[in-house]
């Protein structure tokens, strides 16, 4: 995620331990999708969604914390 902003995201996860946070469980949710989607775990439809969104509200206000440290 965020490829582009690498270096930024390895600074970040080092210093800011909320944007860390975040950042980790965006991903810890996007390997737990895969596995329902991929039927290695249990989950509805609904439940598979619902975490999709949980995920795409984490990555926005990584995406927010990324540009705001980039601006300075």
């Amino acid at each position: 995620m965020f490829s582009e902003y690498k270096d930024l995201v390895a600074d970040l996860k080092a210093k800011d331990s909320r944007f860390a946070t975040l950042f980790d469980r965006h991903d810890a949710l996007d390997q737990q999708i895969a596995r329902m989607e991929s039927f290695q775990e249990l989950a509805t439809p609904i439940q598979i969604e619902q975490l999709k969104k949980e995920k795409l509200l984490l990555k926005d206000e990584v995406y927010a914390l990324l540009v705001k440290a980039r601006k300075g």
